[in-house]
């Protein structure tokens, strides 16, 4: 792998500035609702993975509108999540959804959804609807599905190329696709069309297993409704939300695996214990980053 030049290791202290802790006045509302379209009949476990670690990151609701299949085995796991359509101030999309085989009616759910300008994160089985995206936007490919966006754009690159040089490719998705890109790997790659720059590496190799980008989504997504409002005023805000994500992602890895193998629910089980490894009494409550 290249060692990437001018891209900025993503630590804890600046992810921190990042996690938003609720005021005594905050309402589920104002904590940041999420909108999650994700999960299929063949994939139903990516819904349960990416609800849970949204709810394990710390946002006031998460409304999940996916197949029956999914959305029972979401209650299940979650009975607190809300089935129903409504208000959400941000969208993740995709995860567990097969874009060769998905039925007209997700793929129309999943534009109406990107047509509403919501800070949103594209996954997986959404990634070809990403020139739909109106709003602040991330995606979350590892290189295989990137070098399939790039080849439909007539701009191939193979994964193993992407999977060589993270850095370079994901610079060139940014400016090709003008969202922010999270190319998923050993170390993760974070790239805006703006120029921001960032890594994070501190991932055990225990983290390559099945469903840890689900929970990853998750994470992300629960970070963007946190911000909506400062995300509808900055879409600059998303790399650094992003990274932070990452990070997040990582960090409950660590705590999770301890040096042993891991599952990917593990992981979201262990959300919580990473927001409050990151945060400390130093950070006045309610506060968000206006960097």
């Amino acid at each position: 792998m290249v060692k990437p030049r001018g891209w900025l290791e993503w630590e804890a202290e600046q992810a921190r500035d990042w996690i938003y802790r609720p005021q005594a006045g905050d309402d589920k509302y104002s904590r940041g609702v999420l909108g999650v379209r994700t999960g299929s009949k063949d994939y139903p476990g990516a819904a349960v993975l990416g609800v849970d670690a949204a709810v394990r990151t710390g946002l006031g609701m998460v409304r999940y509108l996916g197949p029956r299949r999914a959305q029972d085995l979401v209650l299940a796991r979650r009975p607190e999540i809300v089935t129903v359509p409504g208000r959400v101030q941000a969208w993740l999309l995709g995860s567990g959804i097969n874009a060769s085989t998905r039925t007209d009616a997700v793929t129309t759910a999943l534009e109406q959804a990107l047509a509403e300008g919501l800070p949103t994160v594209i996954d997986a089985g959404a990634l070809d609807l990403v020139s739909r995206a109106i709003g602040p936007t991330v995606i979350t490919p590892h290189a295989g599905e990137l070098a399939a966006m790039l080849a439909d754009e007539a701009k191939p690159g193979s994964a193993s190329q992407i999977a060589a040089n993270p850095g370079e490719w994901a610079i060139r998705a940014a400016r090709l696709f003008d969202v922010t890109v999270l190319l998923k790997g050993a170390v993760t790659h974070i790239a805006s069309p703006a120029g921001a720059r960032l890594t994070v590496s501190t991932g055990p190799a225990w983290l390559a297993t099945a469903g840890s980008g689900d929970v990853l989504g998750g994470i992300l997504g629960a970070l963007l409704a946190t911000h909506f409002d400062q995300l509808e005023a900055d879409a600059a805000s998303l790399a650094p939300l992003a990274a932070t994500a990452a990070l997040l992602h990582a960090e409950a890895a660590n705590l999770a695996s301890a040096g042993g193998p891991i599952a990917a629910l593990d992981v979201a089980d262990a959300v919580p214990r990473a927001v409050a490894a990151f945060l400390d009494s130093g950070i006045a409550p309610g506060a968000r980053s206006t960097s």
